[in-house]
């Protein structure tokens, strides 16, 4: 019998004291093995919460949703080889994904050898009024603009994704900030990595979005996605 992956999970987290909680709660653990909660200098009760959860706790004090990504990827390559992960899963601290759907994220690359996975709010269940329109749109355009530059299909650049361990450190991730997610699916292309997505279901989330929450975050947010694109081509 083949041997099961070793799967970790890094979840950034910037005043998610409400929220970090449940989503620690509803990680199948029998799929992984750690869960790393990159704290991005949050002022609330977020890293007492994550850690009598069970996470590890990281603090990044540079803000930025990429930078605390690029936390939890420093801890996990500081590891010894062989006890480095196979997969890396990323997932929101504000409970807007459903991490009980975690093993259909990681299916295509242990069943089909995929490299990465995203998880798709646009082909899955969302609830009304969990994406802002300006969010919609935006994910529309960086996705279309990606398949019109690098030939690669993708419907979203949604948080919720997994990666093989060994093509993330390939992609030499650098953006540290609103970039993050749409630079790995560039990179993904640009590379040829065999990518696919799988459905999720999205809700509202606990609290307020740091992003689209506020004009200032969405105007740059929209900015740095789309720079990022033009960026790397």
């Amino acid at each position: 019998m083949q041997k099961p992956p070793i799967i970790d999970v890094i979840i950034p987290a910037y005043n998610e004291e409400q929220s970090i909680g449940k989503v620690l709660a509803d990680i199948p653990k029998a799929w992984v093995r750690e869960i790393i909660v990159c704290n991005n200098a949050s002022t609330d009760n977020t890293v007492a919460v994550a850690t009598a959860g069970g996470a590890r706790v990281l603090t990044e004090m540079q803000k930025g949703y990429g930078s605390a990504c690029l936390k939890g990827m420093a801890h996990i390559e500081a590891k010894p080889k062989s006890e480095q992960p196979d997969i890396v899963v990323f997932i929101d601290g504000d409970y807007s994904d459903h991490p009980e759907e975690l093993p259909n994220v990681v299916r295509p690359i242990i069943e089909k050898e995929m490299d990465m996975v995203i998880g798709s709010r646009a082909t899955g269940d969302m609830e009304r009024g969990a994406m802002q329109p300006q969010q919609i749109f935006g994910n529309w355009l960086a996705t279309n603009l990606i398949r019109l530059f690098y030939n690669y299909d993708f419907t979203d650049l949604g948080p919720f994704r997994a990666v093989r361990w060994e093509s993330l450190l390939a992609m030499q991730m650098q953006d540290k900030d609103f970039g993050w997610t749409v630079e790995m699916q560039v990179r993904a292309a640009k590379m040829g990595l065999k990518c696919t997505e799988v459905p999720v279901t999205y809700r509202r989330r606990i609290g307020v979005s740091k992003v689209s929450g506020t004009i200032r975050g969405t105007i740059l947010a929209g900015y740095k996605i789309l720079w990022t694109i033009f960026k790397l081509i």
